[in-house]
């Protein structure tokens, strides 16, 4: 993978409530940068949300319409939800951990992805944007959770 970024934070909350905020895609678009929908397109073999389960999402980055489906690879809330793409622009794998820290959770988001049509000739760039965003995205989990205190 040609693009592997991480950002982490430490939100002064409990594990369990950050991690059950984030790893609920019906709050993606409340939380993370270009994202204006979310829908839960195929459930887990279980039913509801969980391994197998695919989200698919339309963003916008670089001034794009981006359509995506994320398939869950791993779930095991609330420590970490893995997700790879099954459809869209480029491949990606996206990981959310959450662990317990002694000022409240550590949260961290992973993104690994190899660039491809448009984002190939953006390549400089779309690691800077991806890291950036990142970094937004868990400012805002943290803004969003504290303001429902």
């Amino acid at each position: 993978m040609t693009i592997d970024v991480t950002a982490d934070r430490v939100i002064p909350l409990p594990l369990d409530r950050v991690a059950a905020y984030a790893m609920d895609w019906r709050h993606d678009a409340d939380w993370t940068q270009g994202i204006r929908t979310a829908e839960l397109s195929r459930e887990a073999t279980g039913g509801g949300f969980g391994a197998g389960a695919e989200v698919t999402r339309t963003a916008y980055f670089l001034g794009r319409r981006i359509d995506y489906v994320l398939r869950v690879a791993a779930y095991e809330p609330p420590l970490l939800l893995d997700m790879v793409s099954v459809s869209g622009p480029m491949p990606m794998h996206v990981t959310y951990t959450f662990e317990p820290h002694t000022d409240g959770t550590l949260a961290r988001i992973r993104v690994q992805g190899d660039e491809g049509g448009f984002y190939r000739l953006a390549a400089p760039l779309l690691a800077r944007q991806v890291r950036g965003n990142l970094v937004k995205d868990l400012r805002d989990l943290e803004a969003r959770l504290l303001e429902q205190r």
